[in-house]
């Protein structure tokens, strides 16, 4: 029996009278591309902020690949193996494509002072010539980050997560606001790094979703509606009346702030 890579266990997070994940409860297993979709307020992000220790849950438990992560600080889950991209892409414009990377990747190896090793910085320049294979950015290597394309600075984005040799990647949103020509490529670019690298993806591009994920669970006020394979989701009719055709943002923790 395969063990589940990620494991939630009644899951509570309140935002004074709003309950934004009500008991959520969910084995995610390894080798599966996983997409988590839902109406505006579903609790689609304060899973995800939940999950990375952005937030701390009310009650419930979170484990990864067998470790307990309900209480730890994002970086020590960030250095088990966890790594996510922003529904708003956060990159440094004055830098280029590359030096964005480096500092990912150097930030991994826990040594940002300049007295570091020289074996670091061998390391960490490998590691940066590595993603930019892997996304397909090398011949914009040297280009300022500002000057990219939105898809290109999507990829950038999920390089900058890919850096950090992560065993799971949380990706939120990432088509959001691209053209055709920019999503059929970044769906391809995700369904590539999927062989080596376990996903999960927040989005609302339905053609996407269905194309994209092997897996699929709806969320809907705050608790899981459904779950399963895209041609079961696709004739779920409780899924059907409460979100498909629903292309609203999810941005519940906003709303809990504002």
């Amino acid at each position: 029996m395969t063990v589940p890579m990620l494991q939630i266990a009644d899951l509570t997070k309140r935002f004074g009278g709003l309950v934004a994940l009500d008991h959520v409860t969910l084995d995610l297993e390894p080798n599966v591309l996983h997409a988590i979709i839902g109406p505006n307020g579903a609790g689609k992000t304060t899973l995800f902020n939940t999950i990375s220790g952005m937030l701390k849950s009310d009650s419930g438990a979170v484990r990864f690949h067998g470790t307990d992560i309900s209480r730890m600080p994002p970086h020590k889950i960030s250095r088990l193996g966890m790594s996510r991209s922003l529904q708003i892409k956060s990159v440094f414009d004055s830098m280029t494509v590359a030096e964005n990377l480096w500092i990912a990747a150097q930030a991994r190896q826990g040594v940002m002072h300049a007295f570091a090793r020289r074996s670091s910085f061998v390391g960490t320049s490998k590691r940066v010539d590595a993603v930019l294979e892997q996304t397909g950015l090398g011949d914009l290597r040297d280009t300022s980050a500002g000057t990219l394309s939105y898809g290109d600075v999507a990829l950038l984005e999920i390089g900058i997560a890919l850096a950090t040799e992560p065993k799971l990647l949380l990706l939120d949103e990432p088509i959001c606001g691209m053209g055709p020509a920019e999503t059929e490529a970044t769906v391809e670019k995700i369904r590539q790094l999927a062989k080596s690298v376990d996903i999960i993806i927040i989005e609302h591009d339905m053609p996407v979703v269905f194309d994209l994920a092997e897996q699929i669970t709806v969320m809907a006020q705050g608790g899981v509606l459904a779950r399963g394979a895209p041609q079961d989701i696709a004739k779920n009719a409780a899924v059907r009346e409460a979100y498909l055709g629903d292309e609203d943002d999810d941005d519940e923790e906003e709303a809990a702030h504002a």
